[in-house]
């Protein structure tokens, strides 16, 4: 049994999906930098539960 969901989100460089798996127990409501699978930009990502299932928010670091 995996204990991660995968999901993607997309780069808000290079608006190309990536790839990421959560942990639902530990990575909702925190924040975390990732590398884009594709342009290896840093991309701020907030992951939330909205009562609808999770809900992931990409931005820049720059922002």
């Amino acid at each position: 049994m995996s204990l991660t969901e995968p999901k993607t989100f997309e780069c808000p460089y290079c608006m190309v999906i990536n790839d990421v798996d959560v942990d639902i127990d530990n990575d909702v409501g925190q924040q975390q930098i990732v590398d884009c699978q594709i342009c290896c930009s840093p991309i701020e990502l907030l992951i939330q539960d909205s009562g609808w299932g999770l809900e992931m928010i990409a931005k820049r670091d720059d922002e």
